[in-house]
């Protein structure tokens, strides 16, 4: 399991020219599920990602996490976080789970971290996806389960 996360200031996710999902101060979270992830992988990425401490203090140290300042995250499917670009020049995405696998932990993530606290949103599984990101500082970090 893969996931980019970025802080942002704001963020929103359109498919078909309507907003499924819109923040404001928090993470938009880009989640790649890959052949074998589990539920209890999906379950130990929320509960890392909700605590991580990657927002800044009055001293402006990261010392906060998203539950911290109050903020809220979008989760967008990413399978071509699964990219191997090793050989030619198309990318290939055989690590990346079947859909039918990849839906539900990316959906049982969504939850886990909205039951963790973090008001929580998701764009729409295997849609083509406009995502706006205005990312803060820029911080963004990749992490891997």
């Amino acid at each position: 399991m893969r996931a980019l996360i970025q802080r942002v200031i704001s963020a929103r996710v359109s498919v078909d020219g309507k907003t499924v999902a819109e923040i404001d101060r928090g993470l938009v979270i880009l989640l790649g599920i890959g052949e074998g992830d589990t539920q209890e992988q999906a379950d130990s990425l929320a509960e890392k990602i909700a605590t991580l401490r990657i927002f800044e203090d009055h001293t402006s140290k990261f010392n906060l996490s998203i539950l911290d300042i109050g903020g809220a995250a979008i989760v967008v499917s990413q399978f071509t976080l699964y990219a191997d670009t090793r050989k030619g020049r198309r990318p290939s995405f055989s690590e990346a789970a079947r859909p039918e696998i990849a839906e539900p932990l990316v959906a049982a993530f969504g939850k886990h971290l909205s039951a963790r606290g973090v008001p929580t949103q998701t764009g729409v599984f295997a849609a083509h996806m406009l995502v706006e990101i205005a990312n803060d500082g820029p911080v963004t970090l990749w992490l891997e389960n």
